[in-house]
């Protein structure tokens, strides 16, 4: 398969669609976890619809003093990234073929959604995001678009802009890659140090912690249900106490980085 690199909208307008079209928007520097989206992209389209990647790094969605200008930009393997994992096409689109008069007076309000979290300490961030995210929906007219789990808080928002503006595209959430040691991938993973990198294993250490000490409680409260007598379930109740204490100290010491 040879994947087309367009970058104006009438490009890939012109090409001839027969299938459903599958997108996957990125900002650049593919890793793994884009090429799986793109895979998964493929198995969605099937062998008749069409992969289309998109690259483009969104001003809208950087704020003052972040890292616009340093962003990784990497074209030319992210086409040979996306052909290998099934792309058709990559949408490389300018700033000016996206937003043709300057940055857009109307905009898309990601709302309480968008000062949470993430967005309590990078405001406007989740606005910009969301308006590119609209604007690239009606650049490519797909019929799914595909984003990773990764980004749990811009997921939510893109697939409750869809829901409230009546966006016609199915919205699929792909699981999280992680690399052997549990860190998620992430473009930019590249900018930390070798302490700053060991340092972020706490949080994926903490949340697998927390699973399993989550499914460990469930599963002795099961078991403490099912006993029916009360000597024996004051017996199992008791147990399921000094299992939960062990599997509390059990993610702390997961957690310790």
């Amino acid at each position: 398969m040879t994947t087309a690199l367009l970058s104006t909208a009438d490009e890939l307008h012109a090409r001839v669609r027969t299938g459903h079209r599958a997108v996957v928007m990125t900002m650049g520097a593919l890793h793994e976890g884009h090429a799986t989206l793109i895979r998964t992209a493929r198995e969605i389209a099937g062998g008749d619809g069409e992969v289309v990647v998109t690259v483009f790094v969104n001003p809208l969605q950087f704020g003052a003093g972040e890292d616009l200008d340093r962003y990784p930009r990497t074209l030319d393997a992210d086409v040979k990234i996306a052909e290998q994992a099934g792309a058709d096409a990559v949408f490389a689109p300018s700033v000016d073929e996206v937003y043709p008069g300057g940055r857009p007076q109307v905009r898309i309000s990601a709302g309480p959604m968008g000062e949470r979290l993430e967005g309590a300490s990078r405001p406007g961030h989740f606005d910009g995001m969301l308006t590119v995210v609209a604007k690239l929906l009606h650049l490519t007219r797909p019929d799914v678009a595909l984003y990773g789990q990764k980004d749990a808080q811009q997921l939510a928002l893109i697939r409750r802009m869809a829901r409230d503006l009546n966006f016609g595209v199915e919205i699929v959430g792909v699981p999280t890659v992680r690399e052997e040691d549990g860190l998620a991938l992430s473009s930019r993973n590249r900018y930390l140090s070798a302490a700053e990198r060991h340092t972020a294993l706490a949080l994926s250490q903490a949340l697998f912690a927390g699973s399993d000490r989550h499914a460990a409680q469930e599963a002795l409260r099961a078991r403490a249900r099912e006993v029916r007598t009360t000597r024996a379930r004051a017996e199992a109740l008791s147990a399921l106490g000094e299992s939960r204490a062990a599997a509390d100290a059990h993610a702390v010491s997961k957690a310790a980085p």
